[in-house]
């Protein structure tokens, strides 16, 4: 399984820019009075500034963690050093039996699947289902309420007339939005809070802002009307109004199985949130699944899904008229590299898929595009800074990238200005590249932003 490592990949699983670079630091063998691995794990002691050298192990089935290291950072720059040794100088780390507390750590990851496995299976607890009913019968009015204002509002602003909103002060947008999350709205609050970024944009800011006022129209008349609509349907309005569902609930749902291919990670701030999504897409067919991972005060991220390999894992999704957002159910140990990225060859045939998703979920407001051979060509543009980009296939059809997507001669260049396979996120309007396949190898962009260098991760 080492060689599944490598300097790359290894970094790609660093937390931030800082981790990456104190993980380095961490990478020399003499560092390490201890090391050891076996075919499933590695681990070591590293001199620490304590008086006791820190106790660091790699789980590489998932893989996890483990440092005494006092970092909350996750995996902390310790553990990254390991796997760096792992990665660039493998033979400096003998073969051997785990020492007892490398093998005291693995028997409680054991223990403690079985135990959540267990239970997994438990009946759930009863629930007061009066007092339920009266809690879900006040957020609603206060729901109910929150439609009625922002009703109001959408429509004074179309009266007063785009020019009246571009003079409204910063703040307009903040409260309207604050009012909401007051009402229980927290997902339309979001939306507010985008219109008002939307018209600072810039140019063209006008056409944007209407399209985002008609989905919330949308949503606002569509859950006023809820009864009237599929069930699936509900459940959309239902999440974009900010009622959550348990994972619990959710497990329940029918599994879907793999292998999966982990295609894209970004780490996104909202609020006091950090969000990380993760795209998987079936290796058999390309069906693609988003996975939410979310931590508060500086808690870690799931660190468990590299970019560039196949888990073998069932998933369960959340229901949906058009599901992608899903929870692993049960997945087996153990990592491989994928040897091609599933997708469509065309262009027409991704619009198409969007188009029908769209039409299942009209609040969708990005959704995954993978795309066999395709070659990335610049815009004409008067000078090197003004270049934007789109990519082209088979049939000459054509994709722009997005606008702020400023990597395009890596791009290119690791294309060769040859065809290749492209994963990203389309907006409706623009693909915002997140990775891509070329000759037998896997490249992402950083986590927090695709400004940074595509590196090969498998």
């Amino acid at each position: 399984m080492s060689e599944l490592w490598t300097k790359d990949r290894v970094l790609s699983l660093a937390p931030d820019a800082a981790s990456a670079k104190a993980g380095q630091s961490q990478a020399g063998p003499g560092k390490w009075p201890t090391l050891g691995r076996t075919p499933t794990c590695v681990w070591g002691e590293v001199s620490g500034s304590g008086q006791r050298p820190y106790q660091v192990g790699v789980d590489l089935s998932e893989p996890a963690f483990k440092c005494s290291c006092p970092s909350r950072k996750f995996p902390c720059k310790h553990a990254l050093g390991l796997l760096l040794i792992l990665a660039e100088q493998a033979a400096k780390i003998p073969d051997g039996d785990p020492p007892d507390w490398v093998a005291a750590w693995l028997a409680g990851r054991e223990k403690r699947s079985e135990q959540r496995e267990k239970k997994a299976s438990q009946p759930a607890k009863p629930v007061d289902a009066a007092a339920q009913a009266k809690r879900v019968e006040k957020r609603e009015a206060n729901i109910q309420a929150g439609l009625d204002e922002l009703s109001r509002v959408l429509i004074d602003c179309l009266r007063q007339g785009l020019a009246a909103i571009q003079s409204q002060p910063v703040r307009y947008w903040g409260d309207v939005a604050a009012r909401l999350v007051d009402a229980q709205a927290p997902g339309l609050a979001r939306l507010v809070n985008e219109l008002g970024e939307t018209v600072s944009a810039g140019s063209g800011w006008q056409s944007r802002f209407l399209r985002r006022v008609a989905r919330l129209h949308l949503a606002v008349e569509g859950y006023r009307r809820a009864a009237e609509l599929p069930v699936e349907s509900q459940q959309d309005l239902r999440t974009l109004i900010g009622w959550t569902q348990s994972k619990e609930e959710v497990l329940e749902q029918p599994g879907v199985e793999g292998p999966w291919c982990v295609v894209a990670q970004q780490i996104e701030e909202e609020e006091r949130l950090t969000v990380q999504r993760t795209w998987l897409l079936r290796a058999a067919d390309g069906m693609p699944a988003l996975l939410l991972d979310f931590s508060a005060m500086g808690q870690p991220l799931d660190a468990s899904l590299v970019v560039g390999a196949t888990v073998h894992a069932e998933l369960a999704y959340y229901p949906s008229a058009e599901p992608l957002r899903a929870v692993i159910k049960n997945r087996t140990r153990g990592i491989e590299n994928f040897a091609q990225l599933p997708g469509v060859p065309s262009i027409d045939q991704a619009l198409d898929a969007y188009a029908q998703g769209l039409a299942k979920n009209p609040w969708l407001d990005r959704r995954p595009m993978s795309l066999v051979a395709v070659t990335p060509v610049p815009s004409p543009a008067t000078s090197h800074e003004s270049v934007t980009w789109h990519v082209i296939d088979g049939d000459g059809e054509q994709a722009p990238l997005h606008a702020r997507f400023n990597d395009g001669w890596t791009l290119l260049a690791l294309s060769g200005g040859g065809p290749i396979s492209l994963f990203g996120e389309w907006d409706g309007e623009q693909l915002r590249p997140l990775g891509a396949f070329a000759n037998g190898a896997y490249f992402a962009w950083p986590k927090r932003s695709t400004a940074g260098p595509l590196t090969r991760v498998s």
